[in-house]
């Protein structure tokens, strides 16, 4: 492989000769070979607030005009994701974020000057890592900053979005089902009569608090403390720096980001993430809820309560012929157990930050990610693939209607608690139904049941 010469403050390095990347970024790759990349939302978010800090510098005349117009052009091409290839760094690494913060630094240095017509090989660059990209900045303050601008990207674009399409799916199944009168369950035991349309509404509103939640972290999230610097003095930026940075990001993303009310916090703290990851909690917590009760209701068909029938998308087992097993639900569930397991790992992370820094910000962010894209890849792939094609299984919904000694409560009013459960009683131990007994025990005729034990009268 050719190399070339890079050098920072603890000397030589060599690099490869076709990577724009320098001397910071090729340390990391040496010493940190653990696990993964740092996610692509991350790096993206990272060349937006590049651009939007050059802008800034060269306002306050901090850096040239040509020299942000050099920035920007990179930041462009990091955004449209044409440099992948040259940011290689792991999550594991320092847990500040500094040397993803070098990387961005050190690429867009070098690639701005072969832009401009130099070389990798060149001694004297058109712009400095650190003099120039990384102008009125820190670490500490940009890589903050940058995990709250890539969260509620994706957060926006992707999970809520998604989160509509499985509400509106859910709705149609409300619609569909709204007078088809089943047997209700609690305490896994028989209850009185509930309709499907019933049932299926609470999911919705599950889902809907959920998406009010989510949408209610946004604003705790939408500040950034960029123009902290190293500890949120603001040390080295100009006065005002924070506010025309946060101008130019909005006019870039359109997400309407705040200045932090308090830049010690936004740098010592995650507890925007740890607030915002709730809410994704929250949202696993209910998807599997209702996944949940699908798989139950869906359970036999013919051994189980078998009231609906999931859609058949693949075979189910490598050995049992004609096998359906309710797949779409399973990965919604391994799913949600593992968003519950990225909470704590985020909890513990932001538990952990020390005086005026917390240093556990990309694993922060790798788990936020890792939440927001499972969820929003699952929940559209369970209301495409199971929730749309759900049918129900009409003479075995009635079946059970008929079965059920719960709806002995629609006499309670008439003769009675204990001697309506007199009658649920005999019926059980008869194995009879609730008719028979009422008339066996001489309690209720046949014509005063009829009347009031009608099941779509009790929902």
């Amino acid at each position: 492989m050719k190399v070339r010469e890079e050098h920072d403050t603890l000397g030589i390095v060599k690099v490869p000769a076709d990577k724009y990347w320098g001397a910071q970024t090729q340390r990391s790759l040496n010493n940190f070979k653990i696990g993964n990349r740092m996610p692509q939302e991350v790096i993206s978010a990272f060349a937006i607030l590049k651009k939007a800090c050059a802008y800034t510098n060269r306002d306050f005349s901090k850096i040239s005009h040509k020299k942000a117009q050099l920035i920007s052009k990179v930041c462009d091409e990091i955004i449209n994701r044409e440099l992948v290839d040259n940011f290689p760094l792991v999550v594991w690494q320092t847990g500040s974020g500094t040397q993803t913060n070098m990387n961005l630094n050190e690429v867009i240095a070098n690639r701005a000057h072969v832009i401009n017509g130099g070389n990798l090989n060149d001694d004297i660059k058109v712009l400095h890592p650190n003099d120039d990209v990384n102008k009125s900045q820190s670490s500490n303050d940009t890589f903050p900053s940058v995990i709250n601008i890539a969260s509620k990207q994706i957060v926006v674009d992707t999970l809520i979005p998604a989160l509509h399409h499985l509400i509106l799916v859910i709705q149609s199944k409300i619609d569909e089902f709204e007078t088809i009168v089943k047997v209700g369950r609690t305490h896994m035991m028989d209850a009185t009569p509930i309709t499907f349309g019933q049932e299926f509404s609470g999911y919705k509103s599950q889902l809907e608090h959920s998406l009010v939640a989510i949408k209610n972290t946004l604003k705790h999230l939408s500040e950034l403390p960029i123009g902290g610097t190293a500890v949120g003095t603001g040390l080295n930026a100009p006065k005002g720096f924070d506010e025309l940075v946060i101008k130019y990001l909005n006019e870039f993303t359109n997400l309407e980001f705040i200045v932090a009310e308090n830049k010690f916090e936004g740098l010592a703290a995650n507890d925007a993430m740890v607030e915002s990851h709730g809410a994704l909690k929250q949202l696993a917590v209910c998807l599997n809820k209702i996944a949940g009760d699908l798989r139950l209701m869906a359970s036999g068909p013919r051994c189980g309560i078998g009231e609906i029938v999931l859609p058949t998308n693949e075979p189910g087992s490598s050995i049992m012929p004609g096998k359906v097993n309710p797949t779409q639900i399973e990965a919604l569930t391994m799913v949600c157990a593992q968003i519950i397991g990225n909470d704590i790992a985020i909890n513990i992370g932001a538990m952990n930050g020390q005086f005026e820094l917390n240093v556990y910000k990309p694993l922060i962010i790798k788990n936020f990610i890792e939440s927001v894209s499972l969820l929003s890849q699952a929940m559209t792939s369970f209301a495409d693939n199971c929730v749309k094609g759900i049918k129900i299984n009409k003479e075995r919904v009635l079946q059970h209607l008929e079965d059920s000694l719960m709806n002995v409560t629609a006499l309670n009013d008439k003769i009675g608690y204990e001697k309506a459960a007199i009658i649920a009683k005999y019926a059980f131990e008869k194995g009879i139904n609730l008719k028979q007994a009422a008339v066996e025990t001489d309690i209720v005729n046949v014509n005063d049941f009829d009347r009031f034990v009608n099941p779509k009268n009790m929902v």
